[in-house]
């Protein structure tokens, strides 16, 4: 699985005019399931996500994760993160995981960020979503499972 996590003072995803799922500090994790993704990598990559050092403590300094600084997550399925644009100017998307696979493992990553205590909500799958937020610092982070 692949992932572009954003810490944000705010983010929200509508779906026709209307919020489906917001969050306050926390993380707006862009994610997207690739071929060979498991419900295993979906848990790991969770576990990651739990775990990354992305908050600032009483210093100032990175040193707290989001379970440690209370934030919550907004998690925004994204194809296009697997983007190929070696040839032409056109990307070509042929190393996105098959939808109906990808929904199921990206369903089970927001979960499994929700089974390790981070209050979560999600975009719809599939949909034509307009994603709003809010980074903060900014800070962007670049994940790959090496799953595929």
């Amino acid at each position: 699985m692949r992932a572009l996590l954003q810490r944000v003072s705010e983010a929200s995803v509508r779906v026709d005019g209307a919020v489906v799922g917001q969050c306050g500090p926390g993380l707006l994790v862009l994610v997207c399931a690739m071929p060979g993704d498991t419900s295993d990598t979906a848990k790991t990559l969770a576990t990651k996500v739990s775990k990354l050092r992305l908050f600032k403590d009483d210093a100032g300094k990175m040193n707290l994760s989001i379970l440690q600084s209370g934030g919550s997550a907004l998690v925004v399925s994204q194809f296009t993160l697997a983007a190929d644009t070696s040839r032409g100017n056109r990307p070509g998307f042929s190393g996105a995981g098959n939808p109906d696979e990808a929904e199921a493992l990206y369903l089970q990553f927001a979960q499994a960020l929700r089974d390790l205590g981070i209050k979560t909500e999600t975009g719809k799958f599939g949909a034509e979503m307009s994603v709003g937020l809010t980074n903060d610092g900014p800070v962007t982070i670049w994940l790959d499972t090496g799953a595929n």
